[in-house]
């Protein structure tokens, strides 16, 4: 029990030396408190809590700029400051970069594997023809339908039902946020968001 005190006082002290300042918990639906609750213990574990911070983007607000090596999405704000989320983005084979826009969002999204996901790995087929949003579907909570030039790139920025894999690389290229994390983001972009990933 001390050496918990101790480690969430020099926590504080930490974030506090840093000027980070916490971002509130969105708010959230009935069906939002159930599902998230489904989801594995590892939801409640927090990699790296959101934070408002000083924008080290340089980006207009209302940008999103994804670092795929330092495992970050940064929302950009007016007067010079961003939200950092702590994410996990594609493995090597499957990581991409480019811009996008966000043209479609969704809550408890229906997930379908893309063809080359079903090639990879057979034991999805089963999920062929698509699963419904809840607490088991990869997708999670949201997700972020990410378009190049009007066309689907079939990538998104999405809940997941992994929520240990946060910090790692270890998507198939999509940008995945632990639940409460997406809602959050989800709430504050509108569809023609830019989406700038590194």
């Amino acid at each position: 029990m001390k050496q918990t005190v101790i480690l969430s006082l020099a926590l504080a002290t930490l974030l506090g030396a840093c000027q980070y300042k916490s971002v509130n918990a969105p708010a959230l639906s009935a069906r939002d408190v159930e599902y998230i609750a489904l989801v594995p213990k590892f939801e409640h574990y927090v990699t790296q809590l959101p934070y408002e911070i000083t924008d080290p983007t340089g980006l207009a607000p209302g940008t999103i700029l994804i670092d795929t090596t330092e495992k970050y999405l940064y929302y950009v704000e007016p007067n010079k400051k961003a939200i950092r989320y702590a994410v996990a983005t594609g493995d090597e084979a499957f990581g991409w970069t480019g811009e996008a826009v966000i043209q479609r969002k969704a809550e408890w999204p229906r997930w379908t594997p893309p063809s080359e996901m079903l090639v990879r790995w057979p034991h999805l087929k089963p999920f062929a023809g698509g699963m419904e949003g809840g607490p088991e579907n990869p997708l999670g909570a949201r997700a972020l339908y990410l378009y190049q030039n009007g066309r689907d790139t079939l990538y998104r920025i999405h809940g997941t039902n992994e929520p240990e894999t946060i910090g790692h690389s270890a998507s198939s290229g999509c940008i995945r946020m632990r639940n409460i994390d997406v809602v959050d983001l989800f709430n504050r972009v509108p569809v023609g968001t830019k989406v700038i990933v590194r």
